[in-house]
């Protein structure tokens, strides 16, 4: 009778070993096939900041204002992605040594930025700076 008991003890115990290995196996396939995204941003570099107001110039730069919601406004009145190039060839006709600065909301896309700065770069301005408030 103490044999049939003992017996029956080991059988009753489940070995965890084989599914050990399978969930090993598992989770380094899981890490051998996982991709790493790699971000992509936009380089911008920042002048140094400094207390000092800007010097007067003559040369009035081509501002424009970004929302957060991507409306672009030129000289306080609202205009079109579309409309950036031909205002900024006549802004630069009126005044060729105007920079172009885009004055963006945190909020606001960065794509609105990048077609205005295409814009511009087909007008032939080559200058272009991006400004943001800060948080």
């Amino acid at each position: 009778m103490a044999l049939s008991r003992r017996k029956t003890e080991d059988e009753s115990q489940i070995d965890l070993t084989p599914m050990l290995d399978v969930v090993f196996i598992m989770l380094i396939f899981f890490i051998v096939t996982a991709t790493f995204i790699n971000e992509t941003a936009i380089d911008v570099q920042r002048p140094p900041t400094t207390d000092e107001p800007p010097p007067d110039e003559e040369n009035k730069n081509i501002v424009f204002l970004v929302g957060p919601n991507g409306n672009i406004t030129l000289e306080g009145r609202n205009i079109d992605v579309r409309s950036v190039r031909a205002n900024v060839e006549r802004l630069r006709a009126e005044n060729p040594q105007a920079k172009v600065v885009i004055a963006a909301n945190p909020e606001a896309k960065s794509s609105i930025y990048i077609k205005i700065a295409d814009q511009a770069r087909e007008a032939g301005i080559f200058d272009i700076s991006l400004a943001t408030e800060a948080k």
